[in-house]
């Protein structure tokens, strides 16, 4: 399994319609990667402080052949999208989670 990031550069004007906008980017491509074998979790989607028109998706997926499969489906889907909201294409990277060990039961109390 992979982790999928991909970054979404919206247009200065729309920086307030980021969940409107994501939102039916989903509705449009959210069933056909539903049904694609390299699904395994659902997104997240998370609106950058710093810069409100960027817009960073992390979902997992089964390998990175399989997503750029998808990708190759979903791109002609997507050129009005990109035309009418965004200032660029989708960013996609791909990251493999290393295994931190990250429990520190000593401290646990202090959070309640």
């Amino acid at each position: 399994m992979i982790i999928v990031m991909e970054i979404w550069h919206l247009k200065l004007v729309l920086e307030d319609k980021a969940l409107e906008l994501m939102q039916m980017m989903d509705e449009k491509l959210g069933p056909q990667a539903h049904i694609h074998p390299g699904w395994c979790g659902h997104a997240r989607f998370y609106q950058s402080f710093t810069c409100l028109t960027d817009v960073f998706i992390l979902y997992p997926w089964r390998s990175r052949e399989l997503h750029e499969d998808l990708v190759a489906q979903e791109e002609p889907l997507l050129k009005s999208f990109y035309n009418d909201f965004c200032t660029t294409p989708r960013e996609i990277n791909y990251y493999t989670e290393l295994p931190v060990e990250v429990e520190h039961e000593e401290f646990d109390d202090y959070h309640g």
